[in-house]
């Protein structure tokens, strides 16, 4: 350790580690352990693919952007304690302070399958050139990647067929009747043809993201396009864990106290996706979740008690762009859900995909 007396070592780079890294470099010693070489802008993944040439590039943030004074270790986690973290490589991390960040994982385009960010920009492109020539496409998921997927190819190719299956009944259960409404209409302006209540028989010969001949049997039908994607098959990335702080959930989540501490360890923490909070799992849960931790780490640093707790919003939010210029968003109010405004989803969210404020938060001070 230095003059700053405590170290904290972060598990994971995405979203709530990389906020919880910024916020604590300059109060304690701040060690991230993250396999890839750059924080990726998972949100604007879809748009990565769609749109290589403009947007690739842009979705990935160098990790010294927010670490002025820690280091950056390019490792995985093989096993977390209660006094540090021991990696893959067989090396050690000492930590007074450890923050679980790891995330979960999802097909690709949507997050990047390699941890090198020229690889993956290979991969963009890549894919890219197999859409491009590709007048059929289906994907299977009507989830919010699976319609956001769909909204951006549209917003490229208005010719080609759009074909979007899921095996539940309604799209998005859960939200206002308003909202689901308006989906609906924007996806049949956009002719973008969702079937649901089906599901694939088993799914196509071809790899997602290669063209060739697809085809499927969906609810009894042959369905055919010459490229698929998969947009379903979230897992939580807490397989380095086991049972070993804690027991894990079903799904493979580590249980949290209210102020996010990994049940039965007040110097361990976890946030984002890994946690077992109920609560849809979104990147902006992530970040707030990183406001609590670091509050209560700087406070545990300082000689002081932590306070801090993190109450999940008991209305759902969500703000889901169907390329740059369409797309429903459903924020909350005293009288509960309200309907956003198509010019205002595009504006918040649809034309940069929040990417402006990740250039501020990597590029600030």
């Amino acid at each position: 350790m230095t003059e700053q007396g405590r170290t904290v070592a972060v598990v994971g780079g995405g979203y709530g580690g990389a906020a919880v890294v910024k916020a604590l470099d300059e109060h304690a010693d701040v060690v991230l352990i993250e396999p890839k070489d750059a924080f990726v802008h998972a949100a604007g993944a879809l748009r990565a693919l769609t749109r290589p040439e403009e947007w690739a590039e842009q979705i990935f943030f160098p990790y010294d952007g927010v670490l002025k004074r820690g280091s950056h270790l390019r490792e995985y986690a093989a096993g977390v304690d209660a006094q540090g973290v021991t990696l893959a490589s067989g090396g050690r991390v000492d930590a007074d302070y450890i923050v679980l960040a790891t995330g979960s994982a999802y097909p690709y385009p949507a997050k990047t399958r390699t941890d090198s960010t020229a690889e993956a920009l290979a991969h963009f492109k890549e894919t890219h050139a197999e859409l491009a020539g590709a007048g059929r496409v289906l994907i299977a998921g009507a989830g919010p990647v699976g319609l956001e997927l769909a909204g951006e190819i549209r917003d490229v190719w208005p010719a080609k067929r759009i074909t979007v299956v899921d095996p539940g009944a309604e799209l998005v259960p859960g939200y206002a009747g308003e909202f689901r409404a308006e989906l609906v209409r924007q996806l049949a302006e956009l002719e973008v043809e969702v079937r649901l209540g089906a599901a694939f028989d088993a799914e196509p010969d071809v790899e997602p993201g290669r063209a060739g001949d697809v085809h499927v049997t969906v609810g009894g039908e042959r369905v055919e396009a010459d490229i698929w994607f998969r947009a379903y098959g979230a897992s939580t990335n807490s397989g380095y864990l086991g049972d070993g702080l804690a027991p894990l959930n079903g799904r493979g989540q580590v249980p949290v106290t209210a102020k996010l501490n990994v049940d039965g360890h007040a110097n361990v923490y976890a946030v984002g996706d890994l946690t077992d909070v109920a609560e849809e799992k979104r990147a902006g849960a992530a970040s707030r979740h990183a406001e609590v931790v670091a509050a209560n780490i700087i406070a545990q640093v300082n000689g002081e008690e932590p306070v801090e707790e993190y109450r999940p919003n008991p209305i759902r939010v969500m703000l889901l762009p169907l390329g740059p210029e369409h797309g429903v968003g459903q924020v909350p109010s005293e009288e509960g859900p309200v309907l956003m405004p198509v010019e205002q989803v595009a504006q918040w969210k649809g034309r940069d995909l929040m990417n402006g404020r990740f250039a501020d938060m990597f590029g600030g001070a």
